[in-house]
C-alpha cells in the first residue's frame, strides 16, 4: 500500500497505535475515542454553518486590497505583486510544517519499532547487557617496554651494592658472594588488564593490575669460597597486583605513597641453575627450591606490602605500611561425610577406608587438622582463627588429604570469598568438595575490630562458652609496629662469653616478641646502633588483662642481649583508643637506649543481631541483605556480577604425553600344542595404564619380537609421583597369558620433555620393552598451527588414531537467568561438556536457576579448524534448559586463543560464564615420530642416528626430595650390594609429633638359600630395649629377592632419648607355613647418634650376617 509520507497511518495499518506514553495508563485513549464519538447532532449543524460562513468572510477579505488599490488610482501590477508574495510565504510555510510531521511520524515509528523488537521501554537495558570493568593498557606496555632496559641497569646497581653486601653479612658461610651477571632480558612485564575500584574512603584510589611476566631474565651468582655457581634463568609471573594509591595530599605530586600487594598467592615458576651445588654449603643445605619459591611468591602476598612513600615526612608510615586486619574470622571445622575411599589392599583387591585430615589455609595463614583413621565421615571439631585484610579478595580455602606413608591423596577442595561471612555474620553449611566427592561443615563467624574496652567483659564471658580446640578462642588482637631504636650499646669483647673473641663493633640488631608461648622475630639490621625496622606483628589475645609482652632486642648470633623490655597488656586498656605511640626505654642496655612502637589493640566482637541462619542454602533470599548499606571493613565496594571467571591456579596447566609403543624383543613363549608337547610361540600385545585412563595396542600374531609402532595420547598434570603402568600380554581365547610388566615415572619426561628407553620386562624370566616418551609443549598462538598439522600427517602411523594438534581446557563456572516454568520449583541444572565422541558432566546443583558448578575439563583436539564445543544445560528431571555450540575456529582468532566472558544459551534465555582456552602442541622432537615409520625395517639403524635417538641430554634431578622418593630408580653410581643383599631405610625425628619415623622401603638382592625364592619380611627393634613395645614388622613378600615394602613407622618418645637408641632392622623369611621358625636373611643395627635425624635421607644399607640365626 503506497502513501506519501506525509500521510498519517489509519488504525489498521497500525494496531498498536496510538502508543501509551510510560506514565500515562492505556485506557485514555478509549476514554478520549469514547467522548469524541458520543457527541450530539445539533451542536455539529451549527458549527458547520460558522464554518461555511467564515470561509466566505475570508474570501471577501482577500477582494479589499483590490478595492482599495482601484480607489487610490494605482496600477494592476501592484496587486498582482502583493498576491504573489502572499502566495509565496503560503507555500513556505506549508513546506515546513510537512516536514516538521515527517520528521515527527519518523520518530514516532522509531519509538514503536524499538519497543517491539526489545521489548523494553526507553528507560529499561537488558540483564545480559554489561559494561566490563577491566580495561587494557597497551599504553602502559608501550612505557614499560621504554622503560625496562633502564630498570634492568637499575637492578644491577641496587643487586651489586645493596643486596650482595646484606647477604655477605647475614652469614659468615657467604662472605665471598657476588653477582657475575644481572640481565632482565628482552622480554619486559605486560600488563594484562586494569580495573579501578571505587573505594568508599576519597582519600585513596584502588586499582587491581593483571600483570603477566614470562621473561628471559638472567642473574648469575657465585660463593668463590666454595667454587660454587648458581643462578636464574627465565621465569614467569601471573598474578592480581592491587596497587593503593592513598593518601591523597592537595600538593604536588597529589599521592602520598603507593602501596601494592597481591590478594592472592601469584603463580610464580623460577627456571634455576647450579642450584644442587648452591645447596650445598653449610648453612643452606636445610633449603630446597620449593622452600625459595614459597618465600619469593610469599613476599607480596597478604599480609606483606610494599610500601614506597613519594613526598618526605609522611604521617601514619606504619599504618600504611600495615593497617589493621578488616575484621577476623572464626572457623570452626566440625565434620566431613562422604569422602572417598583411596586405602588399598593386596594390590587393589580389597578396598578400604581413607585417613582424612583437612589443610585451611587464608592467604598466608595455613592450619592442619588432626587425621581421623580409617573413617570416611570423620569428626575434627577443631577452631582457627585468620586475619582477613580484604575484603572482598580474600578466600578461605579447605583441602581434604587422605594420610599415606609416602604421598598424600588429594579428596577434594572447597573455596569461599569472605565477603560472603562478612555478609552473613555466621555461616554454618556443609560445604560440597570440588575434585572430589564429600561435603565438608564449617561455621564460619565474622569477629569486628573494636577499640572499646568495656566490651572486653562481655566477649570473654562470651568465649567462656566457646569449645575450641587446639587452642582457646581469643578475646583480642595486638599489633605491634616495630619502627626503630635509638643509641644501642656498642658491641665490645666485655659483652661476649671467654670463649668469644671479638672486638668493638656496630651491633647487627634484631628484636624477638613474644606473648607466652609466641614469639615472632624481625629481620636483622646490619652494623647499626640506631636501626630502623618498620616492621609489623600481629599476636591473638586470650585475656588481655593478664598477658604481657616481652621485647628482646639481640645481637643476630642471639647470644648477647642489647636490651629488654616487658610491658603489661592491661596497661593498653586503660590507654584511649586502646592505642600506645611513643619511646619506651630499654632496661639491661645503655642510658639512652630505647625503641620507638605503636601498639594497638583491638577487641574481637560477635554482633549477635547481625547473626541469619538461612534456612535452605542457595534458595531465594537466603543471603538477602540491604544493598544500599555500605560494605564496612572493605576497602572496595561490592562486586558486581563478574564479567570473567576466576578459575584455579593450576586452570590450563595441563601436558600432553605422546607415547609410542615401539618393539618388544625376547618375550616368553606361551603357546602350546598338542597337550603341551610342542612349544609354540605368542600372540602380544600392551597395556598402558596412567591417570586413571587405559590403552591397549594391537596384538601381533605369533612373535616373540613384535614390532607395533604405534602411538597414544593422554592429558598429565605437572604432579610429581606419576608412573606409566605398562602390561604385555598374550592373546589367546580363554585367558590372556601374563608376559611381563614394568613401570616408567614421568619425572624424567616432565622435566626434560623426552625420554627414549628399553625397559626390562619384571615378574617373567625375559623380555624387554622399547618406549618413547614426549611431553608435547603447549602454545597459546596460532602461528604454528598449519606446521602441526603437517608434521602430524607425516608421522602418523597406520595403525595409531589420528594425533592431536591442540589441547582445549574449558572452565564451566556458572550460569543465570535458566528457564523456570510456573508453578514448578527451580531446576536442578548439570551442564555436558563435549567435542566430538568426549564429554564432561557436572556435579548437579539442587533446585537453582543461577546454578554455580565451577568445574573444568579439557579435551585432546585433532582438527582445530572443523571441531567445535557443544554445551547442553540439562535439568534433572525437567529436560533441556539451554544449548551452545562454539566452534573453535573463533578460538583461532581470539586473544592468547581464550574467550572468558558470558555466552548466550540458544533454546532459552539463560546464559553461562565460561572460559575456552585453545593452545597448540608443538612437538620438540618430531624427528623421533618420523624415524619410527622406517624403524620397522632395520632395528640397528638406532645407533646410526645420534641426532635423532642419541642427542639428548643426561637427565638429572636438582630436587634432594624427588631424588628420595625415587625409590625404584637407583642411581648407577651406587655401590654394589654386599653378598646377603640391601635394605633402604629412611629415618628421621618428626619434632612437632615428639615421634621418631621409619620407613622401610625395600630390599635388593637378598640371598637365596633354597631352591625356591624367599617370603622375606623386615623386623625392627629399637635397642635397648626388646619388648614388644618397640618392635615393628612389615607385612611378607612372597617368593622374591627384591620385596618392596613401602611401610611407615613410628615410636613415641623424646628426640634426647631417640639420640640415645640404636635400631635393630631384620630381614627374615618365614621357614614353612606350619612352623614358627623364621630364617635370618640379615641385619643392620643403626646408631641414631651417627644419623642426621632432621635430614631423613633414603639410604640403602648392607645387609650383615649374625651368629644368632632361626630365633625371632
Amino acid at each position: 500500500m503506497d502513501r506519501s509520507p506525509g500521510d498519517r497511518p489509519s488504525p489498521v495499518d497500525q494496531p498498536n497505535a496510538p502508543s501509551d506514553p510510560p506514565d500515562q495508563p492505556p485506557t485514555a485513549h478509549a476514554k478520549l475515542d469514547q467522548s469524541s464519538g458520543n457527541q450530539p447532532a445539533g451542536p455539529g449543524a451549527a458549527g458547520e454553518a460558522l464554518a461555511v460562513l467564515t470561509s466566505f468572510g475570508r474570501r471577501l477579505l482577500v477582494l479589499v486590497p483590490v478595492y482599495l488599490a482601484g480607489a487610490i488610482g494605482l496600477s494592476v501590477g501592484f496587486v498582482l505583486f502583493g498576491l504573489a508574495l502572499y502566495l509565496g510565504w503560503r507555500r513556505v510555510r506549508e513546506e515546513k510544517e510537512r516536514s516538521l510531521r515527517v520528521a515527527r511520524q519518523l520518530l514516532d515509528d522509531e519509538e514503536r519499532l524499538t519497543t517491539k523488537t526489545l521489548y523494553m521501554s526507553h528507560r529499561e537495558l537488558p540483564a545480559w547487557v554489561s559494561f566490563p570493568d577491566v580495561e587494557k593498557a597497551e599504553w602502559l606496555n608501550k612505557i614499560v617496554a621504554q622503560v625496562w632496559p633502564f630498570l634492568g641497569q637499575y637492578m644491577e646497581k641496587l643487586l651489586a651494592e645493596t643486596v650482595a653486601p646484606a647477604v655477605r653479612g647475614s652469614n659468615p658461610h657467604l662472605q665471598t658472594f657476588t653477582f657475575t651477571r644481572v640481565e632482565l632480558g628482552e622480554k619486559p612485564l605486560r600488563i594484562v588488564g586494569v580495573r579501578v575500584h571505587p573505594g568508599q574512603r576519597k582519600e585513596q584510589i584502588l586499582l587491581d593490575l593483571n600483570i603477566s611476566y614470562v621473561g628471559d631474565v638472567q642473574i648469575d651468582v657465585e660463593v668463590k669460597k666454595y667454587f660454587c655457581k648458581a643462578g636464574v634463568k627465565g621465569m614467569q609471573l601471573q598474578g592480581v597486583l592491587r596497587v593503593i594509591l592513598e593518601p591523597l595530599i592537595g600538593n604536588l605530586p597529589i599521592v602520598g605513597a603507593v602501596s601494592m600487594f597481591f590478594i592472592r598467592r601469584p603463580t610464580l615458576d623460577i627456571n634455576w641453575t647450579g642450584m644442587t651445588n648452591l645447596l650445598d654449603i653449610p648453612g643452606l643445605s636445610s633449603l630446597s627450591d620449593t622452600m625459595i619459591m614459597d618465600s619469593i611468591a610469599a613476599f607480596l602476598v597478604l599480609p606483606n606490602r610494599l610500601l614506597v612513600p613519594l613526598v618526605p615526612d609522611l604521617q601514619d608510615v606504619a599504618q600504611l605500611r600495615s593497617p589493621l586486619p578488616r575484621g577476623i574470622i572464626r572457623i570452626h571445622l566440625l565434620a566431613a561425610r562422604g569422602l572417598s575411599s583411596k586405602d588399598k589392599y593386596i594390590k587393589g583387591l580389597i578396598e578400604g577406608k581413607s585417613d582424612p585430615y583437612a589443610l585451611v589455609r587464608v592467604g598466608t595463614q595455613t592450619f592442619c587438622s588432626r587425621v581421623i583413621d580409617e573413617e570416611l565421615n570423620p569428626q575434627w571439631g577443631e577452631t582457627y582463627e585468620v586475619m582477613v585484610h580484604e575484603v572482598p579478595g580474600q578466600e578461605i580455602e579447605v583441602e581434604v588429604f587422605d594420610k599415606d606413608p609416602d604421598k598424600d591423596d588429594f579428596l577434594g577442595r572447597m573455596k569461599l570469598d569472605v565477603g560472603k561471612v562478612l555478609q552473613a555474620g555466621v555461616m554454618d553449611e556443609w560445604f560440597p568438595l570440588q575434585s572430589g566427592q564429600g561435603q565438608v561443615h564449617l561455621r564460619l563467624e565474622w569477629l569486628s575490630l573494636l577499640p572499646d574496652a568495656e566490651k572486653l567483659e562481655q566477649v570473654l564471658q562470651w568465649n567462656r562458652g566457646v569449645s575450641s580446640q587446639p587452642e582457646p578462642p581469643s578475646a583480642a588482637i595486638l599489633v605491634v609496629y616495630l619502627d626503630r631504636a635509638q643509641d644501642l650499646p656498642i658491641v665490645t669483647s666485655e659483652f661476649y662469653p671467654p670463649q668469644l673473641k671479638k672486638g668493638n663493633k656496630e651491633p647487627n640488631p634484631m628484636v624477638q616478641l613474644s606473648i607466652q608461648d609466641v614469639t615472632q622475630e624481625s629481620k636483622t639490621v646490619y652494623n647499626a646502633n640506631c636501626p630502623v625496622w618498620e616492621e609489623a606483628f600481629r599476636f591473638f589475645l586470650q585475656d588481655p588483662r593478664s598477658q604481657e609482652l616481652d621485647v628482646q632486642v639481640k645481637d643476630d648470633s642471639r647470644a648477647l642481649t642489647l636490651g629488654a623490655l616487658t610491658l603489661p597488656l592491661a596497661r593498653l586498656l586503660t590507654a584511649p583508643e586502646l592505642t600506645l605511640d611513643q619511646w619506651f626505654q630499654l632496661s639491661s642496655s645503655g642510658p639512652n637506649s630505647r625503641l620507638y612502637m605503636k601498639l594497638v589493640m583491638r577487641l574481637l566482637y560477635l554482633d549477635s543481631s547481625e547473626v541469619r541462619f538461612p534456612a535452605v542454602p542457595g534458595t531465594p533470599g537466603a543471603w538477602d541483605l540491604d544493598d544500599e548499606s555500605p560494605q564496612t571493613g572493605s576497602s572496595v565496594d561490592a562486586p558486581p556480577r563478574p564479567s570473567h571467571t576466576t578459575p584455579d591456579s593450576n586452570f590450563g596447566t595441563e601436558n600432553v604425553l605422546r607415547i609410542h609403543v615401539l618393539e618388544a624383543q625376547d618375550l616368553i613363549a606361551k603357546d602350546r600344542f598338542l597337550g603341551g608337547l610342542v612349544k609354540g610361540k605368542s600372540d602380544p600385545y600392551v597395556k598402558l595404564k596412567l591417570g586413571g585412563r587405559s590403552f591397549r595396542s594391537r596384538v601381533v600374531r605369533e612373535d616373540l619380537n613384535p614390532r607395533w609402532n604405534e602411538v597414544f595420547e593422554v592429558i598429565i598434570t605437572s604432579i610429581p609421583g606419576q608412573e606409566l603402568e605398562v602390561e604385555v600380554f598374550d592373546k589367546d581365547l580363554d585367558k590372556d597369558d601374563f608376559l611381563g610388566r614394568c613401570k616408567v615415572s614421568l619425572t624424567t619426561v616432565l622435566n626434560n620433555g623426552f625420554l627414549d628407553e628399553w625397559l626390562t620386562l619384571e615378574d617373567v624370566p625375559s623380555g624387554r620393552l622399547h618406549l618413547c616418551l614426549e611431553r608435547l609443549t603447549p602454545r597459546p598462538t596460532a602461528a604454528e598451527l598449519e606446521e602441526v598439522l603437517q608434521v602430524n600427517s607425516l608421522i602418523q602411523t597406520q595403525k595409531s588414531a589420528e594425533l592431536a594438534a591442540a589441547l582445549l581446557s574449558v572452565y564451566l563456572e556458572r550460569a543465570e537467568d535458566l528457564p523456570l516454568r510456573k508453578g514448578t520449583k527451580p531446576p536442578s541444572p548439570y551442564a555436558t561438556i563435549a567435542v566430538g565422541d568426549t564429554s564432561h558432566k557436572t556435579k548437579t546443583v539442587s533446585q537453582t536457576s543461577a546454578p554455580v558448578w565451577d568445574e573444568s575439563a579439557s579435551f585432546l583436539i585433532r582438527k582445530p579448524n572443523s571441531e567445535s564445543l557443544e554445551l547442553q544445560v540439562q535439568g534433572e528431571g525437567t529436560g533441556a534448559l539451554g544449548s551452545l555450540s562454539l566452534p573453535l575456529s573463533e578460538l583461532l582468532v581470539a586473544d592468547r586463543l581464550c574467550l572468558d566472558h558470558w555466552f548466550m544459551l540458544s533454546n532459552g534465555p539463560g546464559q553461562v560464564l565460561l572460559r575456552a582456552q585453545l593452545r597448540i602442541l608443538v612437538s620438540q622432537h618430531s624427528g623421533v615420530e618420523a624415524y619410527s615409520h622406517s624403524y620397522s625395517h632395520s632395528s640397528s639403524s638406532l645407533s646410526e642416528e645420534p641426532e635423532l635417538w642419541g642427542g639428548l641430554p643426561h637427565i638429572t634431578s636438582s630436587a634432594p626430595e624427588l631424588r628420595q622418593r625415587l625409590t625404584h630408580s637407583d642411581s648407577p653410581l651406587e655401590a654394589p650390594a654386599g653378598p646377603l643383599g640391601q635394605v633402604k631405610l629412611t629415618v628421621w625425628y618428626y619434632s612437632e609429633e615428639r615421634k621418631l619415623i621409619s620407613i622401610v622401603h625395600s630390599c635388593r638382592a637378598l640371598r637365596q638359600n633354597g631352591r625356591d625364592p624367599p617370603d622375606p619380611y623386615v623386623s625392627l627393634l629399637l635397642l635397648p630395649d626388646k619388648n614388644r613395645g618397640t618392635k615393628r614388622k612389615s607385612s611378607q613378600k612372597k617368593r622374591t629377592l627384591n620385596p618392596e615394602f613401602d611401610e611407615r613407622f613410628e615410636w613415641e618418645l623424646p628426640l634426647d632419648e631417640a639420640l640415645r637408641r640404636k635400631l635393630d632392622v631384620s630381614v627374615k623369611s618365614s621357614s614353612s607355613f606350619m612352623s614358627r621358625e623364621r630364617e635370618l636373611l640379615g641385619k643392620v643395627q643403626l646408631d641414631l647418634t651417627e644419623i642426621d635425624l632432621s635430614q631423613g635421607a633414603a639410604q640403602w644399607y648392607d645387609l650383615m650376617d649374625d651368629k644368632d640365626k632361626g630365633s625371632s
